[in-house]
């Protein structure tokens, strides 16, 4: 099972008043079929897939599906902290016609090594689609360790990881645990050319979102074995990415593309729109990368 190689977008969703902006939405995903973007990653935590309900998760994915036409995979957040809810979200997503779908460990009831193995089985036995495992410690508590990530590897269509723990060691382990056929990608932006040297294959990707075409090029570069120009493309971008991140993801992004004319700054709350200050600091880095 074949995902993609490069840089897929976690993308925002967009909002206008209570209801989805699906206009604006479509407009996102053109936006990344004419800029090189090698995969649609909706309903992640970047889409803020926690506030949507169930009748808005099957307009994103059914938008998605139709707008992105094949041209490249749409991989669809259906985690959950509770088994049961997982397997009915990643089925639904394979009626709706995605590609894969991407899968945080559980969060706040955590699970043991054990349960994470149980956990991610039952999905994977649940549907023909690949399974990517999302490993986010920060943000879930709990951590799939290396050995784990190894078991996981041999059911059939779990086929990659997006890393986001941030432990390059760890990384490395689970390079050396799995076959050559299953996929590391990044889950932090400013590590992107670090995990590629690991034995990566691209980055699930925030930043995507505003440089689409230049998170491409950086994975391109690598891949293409031109790794001083794809270090050069991480450092350009090193301040960018850190101001994305300045306040709890989605808030940055959705202020840049706000910034960009795509989108209104609307969030879902508990999530409120970007201090004044660091949107100072954000916009003067847009502005600094010609974004804006």
């Amino acid at each position: 099972m074949f995902m993609f190689n490069g840089s897929g977008v976690a993308i925002v969703t967009p909002f206008k008043g209570s209801n989805i902006d699906l206009e604006g939405f479509k407009a996102l995903i053109e936006f990344h079929l004419e800029n090189e973007t090698q995969a649609l990653i909706v309903l992640g935590t970047t889409g803020e897939a926690s506030t949507v309900s169930h009748e808005e998760r099957v307009q994103i994915v059914k938008t998605a599906v139709e707008v992105a036409g094949g041209k490249i995979p749409v991989i669809v957040g259906t985690g959950s902290n509770s088994t049961e809810a997982a397997v009915n979200y990643t089925r639904e997503a394979e009626a709706l016609g995605a590609d894969g779908a991407l899968v945080v460990t559980p969060y706040y009831n955590k699970a043991t090594q054990k349960g994470l193995i149980a956990h991610y089985t039952e999905i994977a036995n649940s549907t023909k689609l690949p399974i990517i495992l999302y490993n986010v410690p920060s943000r879930t508590g709990v951590n799939i360790l290396p050995q784990t990530v190894a078991e996981l590897a041999e059911v059939d269509n779990i086929i990659a990881i997006k890393e986001a723990s941030g432990n390059i060691s760890q990384i490395l382990e689970v390079k050396r645990l799995v076959p050559n056929s299953f996929k590391i990608y990044s889950g932090n932006d400013d590590q992107v050319i670090p995990i590629y040297s690991c034995g990566g294959h691209g980055v699930i990707s925030v930043s995507a979102n505003i440089i689409p075409k230049e998170m491409q090029q950086m994975c391109k570069a690598f891949m293409d074995g031109r790794v001083s120009e794809a270090l050069d493309l991480q450092l350009k971008y090193k301040k960018l990415i850190d101001y994305l991140f300045i306040e709890v993801n989605p808030i940055p992004v959705k202020a840049a593309l706000n910034e960009m004319k795509f989108i209104s700054n609307q969030l879902r709350s508990p999530l409120t729109v970007l201090e004044e200050g660091n949107l100072e600091k954000l916009r003067s880095e847009m502005k600094t990368q010609n974004i804006i």
